[in-house]
C-alpha cells in the first residue's frame, strides 16, 4: 500500500473530526474569562451591571449556538458532497473555519461579545459539514481489507482535538486570562494545515466513478492512494455498485426515510450510530469531576486528570483500530456496549454509597475509566466505519446527512435539558444512559449483520433479508421502486 493511503487520514483529520473535538472542549477553559468580558462590555455600553441571569443566558447561547451552525453543517453536507465531491467540499469547509478565528480571535479588540456567538456558530459549520465529508471521504478511499482502520481514524481525530482543546486550555499554555481571544481563534492553525496539504491528495475512487462516472480519474485515484499492483477487483466491485445502481443520482433525505429498500439500515443507523449521545458519556465526564475529588485529587490538579480521560480515549480508539478487521464490527459494538451499561450500574452504585467506605471513590475513578476505555474501543471508533458501509454510494450522502442531524439535535437538547435531569434525578441518570446502552447491545448481537470484509453489495444483501423478509428476492427492489438492484456475491 502506498503511504499516501496512510497520510490522506491525518490530513482529513486535521480539519474534520479534530475540528470538532477541539470545539466541543477548548470552550471549558475560559469561560470565567468570557462572562466576565460580558459583563464588562455591557457596562460599557449601557452604563449598567447586567443581572446574573442574563450573563447565564448569553453564556449558555455562546455554547449552544455551536451546536445550531453544525446542524446547518451537516444539512449542506448531501448537496455540496455529490456537487463538488468529497475534497473540494471538505477544503471548503475550512472557510468558516478561518472567519470564526478571525471573529474571535478580534472579539475583545473590538469590545463585541457579539462576535463570539457568530464565530462559535461559525465553527459549527465547519465541524459539521467537515466531520460528515470526513467519515464519507475517509471510508470510501479505502481498500475493503483496510475499511475499518482507516474510517476509524475520524473517531481518533475527534478525541485528538479533545485532548489538545483541553491541553491548550491549561494556565501553562493559552488558559490565562489576558490569551483566551487567541485560544478561541486556534482552530486556525488545523484549517490552514488542511487548505496547504489536501490539494495534493485525489478525490474519493468511489466518488470519481460512480458519482463522476470517470473510470479514468477512478483509476488514477487508486493507484495514487494504493500505490502499484493488481486493484482490479476492488475496482470492479466499484462497477458492480454502479451497475446496481443503474445511473439513478444520489437519494435525498425525504428518499432515505421513505424507501424501503433502506428501512433496517436506517434502523441502525439510527440505533446504534446516530443517537451515541445517550451512551452516558456526557454524564461520566458530567460526574467525572467530584468522582476526582472524593478519590482526594486536589482540585488544582484536577484538569491534568482529565487530559488522562483524553489519552485514554486516543488510545482506545487506536485499540479499536488494531482489532475492527480481527474481530468485526458486531463483536467490538455489543461486548463493548455490555461493557458500558455494566459500568454504568455499578457507578450508580459507587456513586450512592460514596461516602460509605474509603475504597468506593477508588472503584469510581476506575469505572469512570474503565467506561471511556470501552466506548473508544467499541462505539467510539465502529460507528465511523459503521456509517460508510452499510449504505451503497447512491443513498451514503443522504444517510450522512441523517446521522449529523440527528447527532446535532441530540447535541443541543441535552445540553438543554441535562441540567434538570440531574436535578431531578441525581445519581440516577445513570439508568436513563444504561437502559440505552443495553437496548444496543441486545440489538447489534441479535439483528445487526456483520460487515467485516464484505462488498457493499454483499452488505446490502444481508440487509435486505431484513427489509424483504418473507419475500420474493429478485423483485424486491422493483417492488419498493428503488434504484438498486439486488447483487449476490456470496
Amino acid at each position: 500500500m502506498s503511504y499516501n493511503l496512510f497520510l490522506l487520514p491525518f490530513v482529513l483529520g486535521i480539519g474534520g473530526g479534530f475540528q470538532y473535538g477541539l470545539q466541543v472542549s477548548i470552550i471549558n477553559s475560559p469561560a470565567e474569562y468570557i462572562k466576565s468580558f460580558i459583563r464588562e462590555t455591557w457596562l460599557k455600553r449601557y452604563g449598567s451591571t447586567p443581572s446574573e441571569d442574563m450573563i447565564t443566558l448569553m453564556w449558555s447561547f455562546i455554547v449552544s449556538i455551536y451546536s445550531i451552525g453544525g446542524l446547518l453543517g451537516s444539512s449542506s453536507t448531501g448537496y455540496l458532497a455529490v456537487r463538488f465531491g468529497r475534497k473540494k467540499s471538505m477544503l471548503l469547509a475550512n472557510i468558516p473555519a478561518l472567519l470564526s478565528a478571525a471573529l474571535m480571535a478580534l472579539s475583545r479588540l473590538c469590545g463585541s461579545f457579539e462576535m463570539i456567538i457568530a464565530g462559535r456558530f461559525s465553527a459549527g459549520l465547519c465541524a459539521g459539514l467537515s466531520l460528515n465529508i470526513h467519515l464519507m471521504y475517509s471510508g470510501e478511499c479505502a481498500p475493503r481489507k483496510l475499511r475499518g482502520l482507516i474510517a476509524i481514524t475520524a473517531s481518533t481525530a475527534v478525541a485528538f482535538g479533545k485532548f489538545v482543546g483541553f491541553a491548550l486550555g491549561l494556565r501553562e499554555v493559552l488558559g490565562a486570562e489576558a490569551l483566551w481571544p487567541v485560544l478561541l481563534a486556534a482552530n486556525a492553525v488545523p484549517a490552514l494545515i488542511q487548505l496547504l496539504t489536501l490539494p495534493f491528495f485525489p478525490d474519493s475512487p468511489r466518488y470519481l466513478l460512480i458519482d463522476k462516472k470517470d473510470k479514468e480519474a477512478c483509476i488514477k485515484a487508486v493507484e495514487q492512494l494504493w500505490g502499484e499492483g493488481d486493484h482490479m477487483a476492488e475496482i470492479n466491485d466499484m462497477i458492480s455498485e454502479e451497475e446496481a445502481i443503474r445511473g439513478e443520482k444520489a437519494k435525498g433525505l425525504c428518499d432515505l426515510l421513505r424507501d424501503k429498500a433502506v428501512r433496517w439500515q436506517l434502523i441502525t443507523l439510527f440505533l446504534v450510530a446516530s443517537c451515541s449521545h445517550f451512551n452516558g458519556g456526557i454524564v461520566v465526564y458530567f460526574y467525572a469531576y467530584n468522582i476526582f475529588i472524593k478519590a482526594g485529587i486536589p482540585p488544582d490538579q484536577i484538569h491534568y486528570v482529565s487530559l488522562g480521560l483524553g489519552t485514554t480515549e486516543i488510545l482506545s480508539t487506536a485499540v479499536c483500530g488494531v482489532l475492527i478487521e480481527r474481530a468485526g464490527r458486531k463483536t467490538l459494538l455489543w461486548k463493548n456496549y455490555t461493557v458500558m451499561t455494566l459500568a454504568l450500574g455499578l457507578l450508580t452504585v459507587t456513586l450512592f454509597l460514596q461516602d460509605s467506605f474509603f475504597w468506593v471513590p477508588y472503584c469510581s475513578v476506575a469505572l469512570v475509566f474503565i467506561f471511556i476505555l470501552s466506548f473508544g474501543v467499541g462505539p467510539g471508533g465502529v460507528l465511523c466505519s459503521l456509517i460508510t458501509e452499510i449504505f451503497i454510494q447512491s443513498y451514503r450522502a443522504a444517510a450522512v446527512v441523517f446521522n449529523g442531524l440527528v447527532s446535532w439535535i441530540q447535541l443541543f437538547i441535552l445540553g438543554l435539558v441535562f441540567p434538570f435531569i440531574v436535578e431531578g434525578l441525581g445519581n440516577f441518570c445513570f439508568l436513563i444512559f444504561l437502559t440505552y446502552c443495553l437496548t444496543v447491545a441486545v440489538f447489534v448481537f441479535l439483528v445487526m449483520p456483520e460487515p467485516k470484509g464484505k462488498t457493499m453489495l454483499q452488505i446490502l444483501e444481508e440487509f435486505n433479508r431484513l427489509n424483504y423478509r418473507g419475500k420474493k428476492r429478485q423483485t424486491v427492489l422493483q417492488q419498493s421502486n428503488c434504484s438498486v438492484m439486488t447483487v449476490t456475491r456470496l
